[in-house]
């Protein structure tokens, strides 16, 4: 397959210059790829921005998908002057400063102004807070964009005035889409090249950009500067693919949703007895640069939590698989972890422990600093005793089956509470059966 118009003649504009993805940024909603949840006829932003009505928004999602570019072509649509501030760079002042912009474009032209803030989530809340009050007054119409949680990086007040629209990765078959594009326009794109290129090589590019429409322009633009003369044609094969994408990682967003998301679906397929979903998991994770360490540490987690004492083993392996990556690092000691995921996911589950945990734990807070029952006190000297201190305390060792029946080890005002509740699979089902065969005695 050949791209190219060898007829059209090259121009050495500054423009050309730019990066591929730079060029190729989008100026119409026609030209737009991808968010069709948000964009589709019918939609409520794409009536909003068909009607002219643009309003305060946050725009949230991962690198590349078009965050920037949509807000801009909203403003242009709506006929708004637009104001670009990076939250990286920009402050209160320069915050004031465009609303005072805004002020004066609405009185001398008559037009709506929006300010756009590139990774609003970096703001303060004092640099959030004096967005509030022109946005309040209409002075300004507020996008902002960010690859973080709108909820837990934006103050509430700010929150409750901006609408938030969630904007996902691109689809493999909309990517296709946009190389094809690129390969096409003479003017933006490389359709001055005759580049020959195979459909499933276009594909694999559009895999290896993970939905993220800037790194899949990146790739076609060093591997268009890469690709092979043969026979007279440029050919971007895929040994060229091959060699572009060495040391490509999987988008992996240490700290951010992303990195919580697949640690939470790790944990959810460890519970819910799927060791091929648990080792997937486990496995994008690595691929994408997590520290395995981190990962050993939830694992630990994990067997306490929802294994516990339906089977112990799983802490001790656990651990040991811990262990061994400390000792053996990486790669080697990912297949101790791998060994202990798979255990933990193919383990019988209780929770027991941990419900036990969490309800003791409430108790202990809660009901204050309950008094040692007295048969109960430790009695190291004599006017311990005297004043009763370990009296009348049965010693279970002496007692029929070690267990001295009846008595009472907790508070008097919490005497009788049962916070473990053994289940009846794995070795929890033995403990069922024995605390259930004493407490009859």
């Amino acid at each position: 397959m050949i791209f190219a118009d060898p007829t059209h003649t090259a121009t050495t504009d500054t423009a050309s210059l730019a990066p591929l993805a730079a060029r190729m940024r989008p100026t119409t909603l026609e030209q737009f790829v991808g968010q069709s949840h948000l964009l589709a006829l019918g939609k409520s932003l794409r009536v909003a921005v068909e009607q002219g009505m643009p309003h305060s928004l946050v725009f949230w999602g991962p690198p590349g998908v078009g965050k920037t570019t949509l807000a801009k072509i909203i403003a242009a649509r709506a006929q708004c002057h637009c104001i670009e501030l990076s939250a990286v760079m920009a402050g209160v002042k320069d915050i004031r400063a465009a609303v005072a912009e805004a002020e004066d474009i609405a009185r001398l032209r008559h037009l709506n102004t929006v300010v756009f803030i590139d990774e609003i989530h970096r703001f303060s809340k004092s640099q959030q807070d004096s967005l509030l009050a022109p946005i309040e007054s209409g002075s300004i119409i507020l996008f902002g964009a960010t690859t973080e949680n709108p909820s837990f990086e934006l103050n509430n007040a700010l929150l409750s005035r901006l609408r938030v629209y969630v904007m996902r990765s691109i689809e493999t078959d909309d990517l296709v889409a946009l190389l094809h594009n690129a390969l096409t326009d003479r003017d933006r794109g490389l359709g001055l090249r005759p580049l020959d290129i195979a459909p499933e090589v276009l594909q694999l590019m559009a895999k290896a950009a993970d939905g993220d429409a800037r790194r899949c322009l990146s790739i076609l633009q060093i591997a268009a500067d890469l690709a092979t003369t043969v026979e007279g044609r440029e050919v971007i094969s895929r040994e060229v693919i091959d060699e572009v994408l060495q040391g490509h990682a999987n988008r992996f967003d240490k700290g951010g949703d992303m990195f919580y998301d697949q640690i939470s679906a790790l944990h959810k397929a460890v519970r819910g007895t799927d060791p091929d979903a648990a080792l997937y998991w486990f496995c994008r994770m690595i691929d994408g640069g997590c520290d395995p360490l981190y990962i050993a540490r939830r694992v630990i987690r994990m067997a306490s939590e929802d294994i516990g004492n339906a089977d112990p083993r799983s802490l001790t392996l656990a651990l040991n698989a811990a262990d061994a990556y400390d000792r053996l690092g990486s790669p080697e000691g990912e297949l101790a972890l791998a060994q202990a995921i798979v255990y933990l996911a193919c383990a019988p589950k209780s929770n027991a422990v941990y419900v036990a945990y969490k309800a003791a734990m409430a108790d202990a807070r809660s009901s204050g600093s309950l008094e040692v029952p007295i048969h109960l006190r430790n009695a190291p000297t004599k006017l311990m005793k005297e004043l009763g201190h370990g009296a009348d305390y049965r010693y279970a060792h002496d007692k029929h089956h070690a267990y001295a029946a009846g008595e009472n080890y907790l508070p008097d005002a919490l005497k009788g509470r049962r916070y473990y509740q053994p289940v009846d699979r794995g070795l929890e089902s033995k403990i069922k059966e024995k605390l259930a065969f004493l407490r009859q005695l």
